[in-house]
């Protein structure tokens, strides 16, 4: 459910707000782009985290007191965080896509290149909220590294084969805007692994 919260923001947020603040391109997603997001986001739920195997610690964790609702405050507002600062990142990426003076294909792509990567990244770092992203990448969990590169390949081929591209409103980038988004994308989610070193550092002492 975190997951759920956490990247459907920036999806909402990254439409709404160039249409909403007047930016040079209001549409830089359409229902198109939506579904086809969703179609990704529906397998890494029902997939990725049912067959996630049990933490190393989750027998030492207190059972939740009957009066505590499934979804507490504290994990509702990391959920958030985590969906603002990825919204900051494909907003960031939109910004200095329309700075650099890229056309509407150029934009859109570096965007949803961010919004991908950044995905992807959330997957691997929300498979546990306590370890790090070192150690939930050696979670046997099959299901990972596959839908991981069903997504790449997918999205690889949207911006890459014409058809495709042309459908769908895509241009080939540049390598430097290429590793601008993908970076954009990782840092925009890479800034939990902090939380979760203090959060281990604070169950040690």
């Amino acid at each position: 459910i975190q997951y759920i919260i956490s990247i459907h923001i920036p999806i909402i947020l990254t439409v709404l707000t160039p249409l909403a603040l007047g930016w040079r391109y209001p549409a830089i997603f359409t229902p198109l782009h939506i579904i086809f997001l969703e179609l990704i986001m529906g397998p890494t739920c029902s997939i990725i985290y049912e067959n996630e195997p049990m933490e190393e610690n989750t027998m030492q964790q207190r059972p939740r007191p009957f009066t505590t609702t499934f979804f507490n405050w504290k994990e509702l507002s990391t959920s958030i965080f985590q969906g603002l600062m990825i919204t900051l990142g494909t907003l960031g990426t939109y910004r200095y896509a329309i700075h650099h003076g890229a056309d509407e294909a150029t934009t859109r792509t570096m965007v949803f290149v961010s919004l991908i990567t950044a995905n992807i990244f959330l997957t691997l770092v929300n498979r546990s909220f306590f370890y790090s992203l070192l150690t939930v990448i050696t979670y046997k969990n099959n299901m990972v590294p596959f839908i991981i590169a069903i997504t790449t390949m997918v999205a690889a081929a949207l911006i890459s084969w014409p058809p495709f591209a042309v459908f769908f409103g895509f241009s080939t980038i540049s390598s430097s805007a290429l590793l601008f988004s993908i970076t954009t994308g990782f840092v925009s989610v890479a800034w939990f692994e902090v939380v979760k070193l203090k959060i281990r550092y604070d169950h040690r002492n």
